[in-house]
């Protein structure tokens, strides 16, 4: 393969999950207007908790079915500005039950568990916090994100009883590789697998940036519809986002039957507000929801999340300021030698070493000035140069993977598979180019990425895959990638080009 591989899909992501309109009947599901405090919708396994259907339930008094106390509560809440999932205690009929809820603009929606509280289930948070309180201290500890992870593994396993637990990370392009694993013996590994990232697609990645975990408890569930099917409120489909047990698209429980699980949970990792990877838990049989787990898998997401924010930062800001000493150095040789050729090609360090590049040319007028370590062709430069010329640059341009962007650059990516454009006087065809050569890559797919959605001959009904054993894919054509720090260097060094040339005039 020629390019870096992109296996997003433009379809999945475009499918309204938020709007299945159905619950997982681990959970009761209660939709109620805040200006009344009036049951406008709910699902109809309702009666299991309030003991009359969920269509004599409609424009009822939510007062009518709850304890004065859980009546109170919620009259609060109504009153306050918008919140998400607040924990409650319901007393309905005499039992307790957890409920989540949802303030929005018109309506609180209220998620219930659909058995009640047990006394086993009365653990202080004391109690929790201390039984996470050992591993927390371990991530806490961790020297790098790869020992962040595989000790995250092995205690989020620990602590779950999951059958397996696997940490992605994804790149640039949503691909999640598993880059740490803990499983039962004898079930099949992952470990440094890649999948594709239409397994998650990008709708159910947005959602988890509102959601910290997804929890299926059985995948064989019998979807709970919702009363009625129209919201009176919004007059659609409700918007179930932030609903824990919202339905799971077929899709996805077929995935999940392909991989021979029948629960799972996963978490999400942030890094400065953004999705970097996911905890994904599975199990073999079903396994009991419990909000104590699913508090526990927030808090060691948060845990988890901090520490490798707090590690990247610390590399990143290592790498900068090593990058920043090689900049200086550079700029000092420059005004010694008065020459800018000699300045960044001669003696040690080079504009080489500040980039990490095989190559380097300087440009002025239009003409090769001066060339140092491994290059294309003089005249394959002059064609590249003809190309920018028609890109009018401003800013700095980078790429790893040139040929996608040059077509004509295919023939030489065993030395310029990668390219860094400074432009120093672009409406004069002055520039600093820098190469870096092909570095092949081998992935290890979790199944033919090729055939992650599989079509029925009428076009319409679709599967995932069904295998996810190791098919392995050579990438060709792209060079290692230009690291943030270095094109924050190139910026700053631009901006200096363009003054000094023009001090020259």
């Amino acid at each position: 393969m020629n390019s870096s591989p992109n296996y997003d899909s433009e379809f999945c992501g475009k499918l309204p999950i938020h709007l299945i309109n159905t619950i997982q009947p681990y959970g009761v599901l209660l939709i109620i207007d805040k200006a009344g405090l009036q049951v406008v919708q709910a699902s109809e396994n309702v009666e299991a908790l309030f003991g009359i259907p969920a269509a004599s339930l409609i424009r009822s008094d939510i007062r009518d079915h709850v304890d004065q106390k859980t009546f109170e509560q919620l009259r609060r809440v109504a009153a306050s500005p918008a919140a998400d999932k607040i924990p409650f205690s319901w007393t309905i009929h005499q039992k307790e039950f957890l409920a989540l809820l949802h303030v929005k603009e018109h309506y609180i929606l209220a998620e219930l568990e659909a058995a009640p509280f047990k006394e086993e289930d009365r653990r202080s948070f004391v109690s929790v916090y201390q039984e996470i309180k050992y591993s927390m201290a371990l991530v806490d500890a961790a020297a790098t994100t790869t020992e962040v992870c595989t000790l995250a593994a092995r205690e989020i396993r620990r602590i779950s009883c999951f059958d397996k637990v696997m940490i992605y990370r994804f790149d640039e392009a949503w691909n999640g590789t598993v880059i740490a694993e803990e499983m039962e013996p004898g079930m099949e590994s992952f470990y440094g697998f890649t999948f594709p990232a239409s397994d998650i697609p990008r709708q159910a990645r947005d959602l988890y940036l509102r959601n910290p975990y997804r929890f299926i408890p059985d995948r064989n569930y019998q979807p709970v519809r919702l009363h009625p099917v129209m919201n009176p409120l919004t007059r659609g489909f409700i918007d179930l986002s932030d609903c824990n047990v919202r339905g799971v698209a077929a899709v996805h429980l077929e995935y999940l039957a392909n991989m021979e699980v029948v629960a799972s949970m996963s978490t999400r990792i942030l890094h400065n507000d953004r999705l970097w990877g996911l905890i994904a838990c599975h199990h073999r049989t079903a396994k009991d929801p419990s909000f104590e787990l699913c508090s526990i898998f927030e808090l060691m997401s948060h845990t988890i999340s901090a520490r490798i924010l707090s590690l990247q930062n610390k590399e990143r800001h290592e790498a900068f300021s090593r990058a920043q000493e090689t900049y200086t150095r550079l700029l000092e040789k420059i005004y010694e030698k008065k020459d800018l050729r000699k300045g960044l090609f001669d003696e040690d360090p080079t504009i080489l070493s500040l980039f990490n590049a095989a190559g380097a040319a300087i440009i002025r007028k239009g003409e090769i000035a001066g060339t140092t370590g491994i290059l294309p062709e003089r005249e394959r430069i002059e064609e590249l140069l003809f190309w920018l010329h028609t890109r009018k640059l401003t800013r700095s341009f980078h790429t790893d993977h040139l040929a996608s962007h040059f077509d004509r650059s295919h023939t030489y990516t065993d030395s310029a598979s990668g390219l860094l454009a400074i432009p120093i006087q672009p409406g004069k065809d002055e520039y600093l180019l820098l190469v870096r050569p092909e570095q092949k890559r081998t992935i290890d797919w979790g199944g033919d990425p090729g055939g992650r959605i599989v079509y029925e001959k009428d076009e319409k009904n679709y599967h995932p895959r069904h295998s996810f054993k190791l098919w392995r894919q050579i990438v060709t054509g792209t060079s290692r990638p230009w690291k943030q720090e270095e094109l924050a260097i190139a910026e700053t060094l631009r901006i200096f080009l363009h003054e000094y040339t023009d001090k020259q005039i």
